[in-house]
Parts: structure tokens; C-alpha cells; sequence
């Protein structure tokens, strides 16, 4: 076993493939593909598993990159220390349901940061994909939230993935529509109102149960549904067609403008935001900055912190 095995298990985790692993070590699929299997032959177990879809890491593999990833922190901290080795660049990857509050989040830390070099990746994306994200150890936080629809079954999704669940507050349901939205002046509507107003969501492509599903109530039938994969999209919907979606009701100015509002929806739903974390992995300074700073952030809305 080498420290550049323990660098290449890490780099094909945060690509997600061999093949664009290799790309960014400038190595070849060939040399890289018998870099791991050597590596594995020597453990005795699969770090990753092959399928038609992909790669992931196996439950050993999982536990493995854990004490790789310290491995090779504590290299580098030795390095910079005796070796006057230049540190190397500080790297975080999130992944998160579309939540104005955890982009905010995001962008202060950035801004807070005081290095020459770094590597983030910060992914809105469909709830399936955030729990495999944190599961494979693409991601180290991942943000979505619980009602009582959807608790009990991911919870169970969580669990069989060995995922904890961490909640952040409690949010009264609202809806995000335009400015210029003949129920914009309204202190709350319900989903009667609305009804004659295209529905908003975010599709969820191959794994679509309403269980994964972003928008709270997204089981209540709705005469006009359009489905869309992207913030901006939704957002130019809700202005150019009138329409609406259902949210936490946190609102940035500063990312989104002035043209969306945010209005109480009337209902007795609550939705429990939160994040993930994979209980076989420790997490990384910047992840646990990055947690303090949606802490802080939540705190700032008038939130209160759960427990």
C-alpha cells in the first residue's frame, strides 16, 4: 500500500469515475484501473463495485477512504511543517436539495476564506442523488428535509446506507411566486387559490417517488404541474406563467432579487430541513465549517436550531 494508491482511491471518489480520474491525474484508464485492483488485491476486499452504471464504494471501501483521507491530511500537515511543502488546496464538496440558505452558506465561507487555492463543489441536485453522493463519500454534507410524508421512509433509505440524519430547524411551509402575482399581496393562500396556477417542481428524474420529492404536499393533486432541473428555470417560471412552488421561505435578495416572494401557505405540514453525514467518515474542518455557517445563517433568519 502507497500514499499515491491512497491519493488515487480519493481522486476516482471526488470524480465519481475512473475515467475522469485518470483525466485529472494525466495517468491512463488502464494504469489507474490496476493501480486500485493491486491495492485491492492486497486488502483482500473491493473498494469499489463495478456495475453497468458506474462505480461506488463498497461498505469496506467506505470505511477505507475514511482512514485514507486522514492518512493523507496528516502526510501533508508533515510535509508543510518539516518539509516546507506548500499546503495544498483546501477542498469541500456539498450537496443540496435547492435551498437559498445553503448557497448563502456557501458564499460566506468562500468569502471567509484566506487561501491562495481551493476546490468546492457545491451541487443542487435530485434528493436520490444527494443521499448516494454523501453514501459514496462524493459529498461530505448533504441537505434535505423530513415531513411527515416522506420521515419514516427515508429514514429507513438513510439507515440502510449507514447516513444520519441531523436536524437543523423547523419551517412553516410557504410559496415562492412573482412579485407581480395576483395573490402576491396576500399575508397567506392556500393551495385552493392556487389551483388555477401552474405548480412548480423539481423533477427527480429515474428515482421520481413522491417520497424524494422536494416540494412539500407534492401528493396533492394539481391541474397544472410543470416539472424543471434547474433554480434559474424555476425561477423564470414563476414571473413569466404566474406559478408557484412550495418551500422552506427563505429568500436571499442578494442571490435572487427582488422579483420572487415568499408567502405562508395554509396548512399544518411542517418540514424539518437538515443535513446527512455518513457515519463511517469523519468529516473535514471545511465540512464542519461549512455546517457552523448554515447554523449561523438559519440563526440569522429568525430560525431557532434544533437540538
Amino acid at each position: 500500500m502507497t500514499l499515491q494508491q491512497l491519493k488515487y482511491i480519493i481522486k476516482i471518489v471526488e470524480c465519481g469515475s475512473i475515467t475522469e480520474a485518470s483525466r485529472q491525474l494525466y495517468i491512463s484508464q488502464p494504469s489507474l484501473s490496476s493501480a486500485v485492483k493491486e491495492l485491492e488485491t492486497e486488502l483482500g476486499f473491493e473498494v469499489f463495485l463495478r456495475s453497468s452504471k458506474g462505480i461506488s464504494l463498497s461498505v469496506d471501501g467506505t470505511e477505507f477512504l475514511s482512514y485514507a483521507r486522514q492518512i493523507i491530511e496528516q502526510t501533508e500537515l508533515l510535509e508543510q511543517r518539516y518539509l516546507g511543502k506548500k499546503p495544498s488546496k483546501q477542498l469541500c464538496s456539498v450537496s443540496t436539495q435547492h435551498y437559498a440558505f445553503a448557497v448563502n452558506a456557501f458564499v460566506n465561507l468562500l468569502k471567509g476564506l484566506d487561501v491562495d487555492e481551493y476546490e468546492f463543489t457545491l451541487r443542487e441536485t435530485r434528493t436520490y442523488e444527494i443521499i448516494e453522493d454523501v453514501k459514496n463519500l462524493r459529498s461530505e454534507v448533504g441537505i434535505l428535509y423530513f415531513s411527515n410524508f416522506n420521515e419514516k421512509v427515508l429514514k429507513k433509505f438513510l439507515k440502510e446506507r449507514h447516513l444520519v440524519f441531523t436536524p437543523l430547524f423547523t419551517a412553516l411551509p410557504h410559496v415562492f411566486i412573482s412579485i407581480n402575482h395576483p395573490l402576491a399581496g396576500h399575508d397567506s393562500v392556500s393551495l385552493d387559490e392556487l389551483d388555477d396556477y401552474p405548480f412548480l417542481a423539481f423533477e427527480q428524474g429515474e428515482y421520481n417517488s413522491l417520497y424524494f420529492s422536494e416540494e412539500l404536499l407534492s401528493a396533492v393533486p394539481h391541474k397544472k404541474t410543470i416539472h424543471v432541473s434547474d433554480r434559474a428555470t424555476l425561477f423564470n417560471l414563476l414571473i413569466g406563467l404566474n406559478g408557484y412552488t412550495v418551500c422552506s421561505g427563505i429568500l436571499s435578495r442578494d442571490l435572487n432579487g427582488d422579483n420572487i416572494i415568499s408567502v405562508r401557505l395554509k396548512t399544518d405540514e411542517k418540514m424539518v430541513i437538515g443535513y446527512i453525514t455518513n457515519e463511517k467518515s469523519r468529516l473535514s474542518h471545511m465540512a464542519k465549517d461549512y455546517i457552523a455557517e448554515l447554523k449561523r445563517l438559519v440563526s440569522e433568519y429568525g430560525f431557532e436550531l434544533m437540538s
